[in-house]
């Protein structure tokens, strides 16, 4: 798995996927709040498996060659 999501990206999939599954646990929403867990742990892990078909990459590659991936 190649690192897809950087920066801005992984830390609003982190903050929306912690607040869904809050918002779950605290009975604020219904059981499809659950769906937080994919945003979190895309996050998490900085790799979206819909972004390479989708030709995207939130990564920015910089002049060290490394990305997000560092």
């Amino acid at each position: 798995m190649k690192c897809n999501v950087g920066g801005i990206d992984r830390v609003l999939r982190i903050i929306v996927g912690l607040a869904l599954i809050g918002m779950t646990i605290a009975g604020m929403i219904g059981v499809w709040g659950w769906i937080g867990v994919v945003p979190l742990a895309t996050g998490l892990f900085k790799f979206c498996p819909l972004y390479p078909i989708l030709g995207i990459n939130s990564c920015g590659t910089g002049s060290g060659g490394g990305g997000c991936c560092k």
